[in-house]
């Protein structure tokens, strides 16, 4: 292992009817005024953007709301919101709804108490040390943004797609979980969020860094957790313990427990985001497509981990590291493809990709070489791009 400092300040409030909690957690931030930053309309349709708005209403918090939020959200809304912030007074924010509408209340939040421009942040120019206090009311389990410092926001100008990670600064003061109130996800989103999860842990997982054995049993309990509880989850939607189970795996996924004392990777998300930059495709969908053509690389150039992951996540009795590795991940492959996930570009709906774009876009963004656990050029990442075909 290597040092490390970690600390992850976010309340966690988890149950059935919690939602009702929102508004003496919104006072216990010590806010006047929020902005409530949701998505398209299913928190409303559903009754739980209401219950949230009256519940921080009776808290004596005032509110005003920021709608419609998209999937993969990007830079023009944070300056709306950061314009509402900044006119009306607000000294906090409250996201309700998935990844999408955390990091956008997140990225405001930080663009509030910021001189210049929020983007500064996300290109590196600037580092955030403060921001106004967020708290979520989640409703999909997926990007972990619940509980982790990070955000991701797309330029819309050069659609340029980047992840923000902080240490403190965005950490949500508090999320609240209510397995209930994923009943109603549509399958799809339910099954991307499971890739995207996996992916959380797994870009940890994947490290340069020995002797890391404890980290290495939660990641692979936390994957164990996950692939056992997905079919149930998937089979029946109102299953109340498996919806349960996999909300909090989502959380613990990327809110840094599995990171502590090791090299993290992330290459693989990066590949990710600038297919579902360019072509606008759910972001675990394209992580369920991304992983195992970056594992097979792997298993050619770097295999013992991958081979590792085979054995005690998805139960290869193989010896020999290559051909477990492979044997690893074709069950992954049959993972994903049994959620209904893609596992190629064509599945993905990319009928033919411009490799050529994604990779220059992608060492534009990250660097000529990029990778934790296995330092990749341009022609490395073309070849996993390739395997995806």
């Amino acid at each position: 292992m290597i040092d490390f400092s970690y600390c992850t300040p976010t309340r966690y409030v988890f149950g059935r009817g919690v939602e009702e909690k929102v508004g003496e957690l919104t006072a216990a931030m010590g806010v006047k005024k929020v902005l409530v930053v949701s998505g398209h309309g299913s928190a409303r349709r559903s009754g739980l953007l209401d219950r949230v708005l009256a519940s921080i209403g009776a808290a004596g918090v005032a509110t005003l709301e920021l709608t419609g939020i998209d999937p993969n959200p990007t830079d023009d809304r944070v300056y709306e919101g950061i314009e509402i912030c900044r006119r009306e007074g607000v000294d906090g924010l409250i996201a309700v709804g998935g990844g999408s509408a955390i990091d956008t209340a997140k990225a405001i939040a930080g663009g509030v108490v910021y001189d210049g421009d929020f983007w500064d942040f996300y290109e590196g120019t600037a580092v955030m040390q403060k921001a106004l206090p967020v708290g979520v009311v989640l409703t999909i389990p997926a990007a972990g943004s619940e509980g982790s410092g990070n955000s991701v926001i797309t330029r819309k100008s050069d659609m340029k797609k980047i992840s923000l990670r902080t240490d403190m600064a965005l950490r949500p003061r508090f999320a609240v979980l209510n397995p209930e109130v994923t009943f109603t996800l549509p399958p799809f989103q339910v099954a991307s969020g499971i890739a995207d999860m996996m992916a959380h842990i797994m870009e940890r997982y994947f490290t340069p860094t020995d002797d890391c054995a404890t980290t290495d049993r939660v990641a692979e309990g936390l994957l164990k957790a996950i692939i056992d509880e997905a079919p149930a989850t998937m089979a029946d939607p109102t299953d109340y313990q498996s919806r349960a189970n996999i909300m909090w795996a989502g959380t613990l996924a990327h809110n840094g427990v599995c990171g502590c004392g090791r090299v993290e990777d992330w290459v693989s998300h990066f590949m990710e985001h600038e297919i579902s930059a360019v072509y606008g495709v759910t972001h675990g969908a394209g992580l369920a497509t991304v992983f195992p053509a970056w594992m097979t690389f792997m298993a050619e150039h770097k295999p013992p981990r991958v081979a590792q992951f085979a054995r005690r996540v998805m139960d290869v009795t193989a010896v020999d590291d290559y051909e477990a590795a492979l044997e690893g991940i074709s069950r992954l492959k049959a993972f994903y493809k049994s959620l209904g996930l893609p596992v190629t570009f064509a599945e993905l709906g990319i009928a033919h990709p411009d490799i050529d774009l994604l990779v220059e876009r992608l060492h534009r963004n990250k660097g000529a070489v990029i990778g934790g656990y296995y330092r990749l050029s341009a022609d490395d990442t073309r070849a996993i791009y390739e395997l995806m075909v």
